[in-house]
């Protein structure tokens, strides 16, 4: 049953229009009847049968009110130097699949990935809409956001969040697992950072530099990962330990 988020409240008619009205249209050719599932901005969920149509709309009719919050218990953000290629477009459906509030592409020293402003904007864009889509297949009650990317020190210098967590995933960490750093947390804490680097991994002064704003350095076991599997490892584990899972 198709997913559509929809910037409003629920109620009893809701007209849709913009891509989820053309994919409806012209994609599904939806006809009278059909049903879909539609997820206002506070998280509402209903049943909704197609009632009409123009060109560009869709008018949808509530047949019932559904409760189905899929949202975790904890926040969580992945914030993730940019890989190679198009991995960060898997690491963003992963990270939406497994309940993360956003997803911060950071650069550091060693990414080999750059991008001038019209390309980051266009790469955010394009990030964005897999969040989206990913949101819609898994059945999340929230979109969540793919943030335009930062600098590194950028990003640590206005972190700034309360009852927050830093976990810093860093190839030269041997002595504390994850596991261990998550258990050993105090109560209360509410959100998680995941700092997880490039292919080239982090240089010592950028290791010193997260510690210092208070990242808890973390391993992720003896063998070497990818980027796109430490950033996916370390998502289930939280979502494991803290979270649903």
């Amino acid at each position: 049953m198709r997913r559509l988020f929809y910037q409003g409240k629920l109620s009893d008619t809701v007209t849709i229009k913009g891509d989820d009205a053309h994919h409806l249209l012209y994609a599904m050719r939806a006809k009278p009847g059909d049903v879909v599932t539609l997820v206002d901005d506070c998280g509402a969920v209903g049943r909704m049968r197609c009632a009409a149509f123009t060109a560009d709309s869709v008018t949808l009719a509530l047949v019932e009110r559904v409760e189905a919050d899929t949202e975790p218990p904890i926040e969580m953000t992945l914030a993730a130097c940019l890989p190679k290629g198009d991995k960060m477009e898997l690491m963003i459906q992963k990270a939406v699949e497994l309940g993360v509030t956003e997803v911060q592409p950071l650069e550091s020293q060693h990414v080999v990935v750059r991008y001038d402003s019209r390309k980051a904007a266009a790469k955010q864009k394009r990030w964005q809409k897999i969040a989206d889509e990913a949101a819609k297949q898994c059945g999340r009650t929230r979109l969540i956001t793919v943030q335009p990317v930062r600098q590194l020190a950028d990003w640590l210098a206005h972190r700034n969040r309360e009852n927050a967590a830093l976990l810093f995933c860093y190839e030269n960490e041997t002595a504390h697992t994850i596991k261990e750093t998550l258990r050993a947390l105090p109560d209360g804490i509410e959100h998680f950072d995941l700092l997880t680097g490039p292919e080239g991994g982090f240089s010592l002064a950028e290791a010193e530099r997260v510690e210092a704003e208070g990242g808890k350095s973390v391993t992720l076991g003896p063998r070497i990962l990818r980027a796109e599997t430490a950033a996916i490892t370390a998502m289930s584990i939280v979502q494991y330990e803290k979270g649903d899972l």
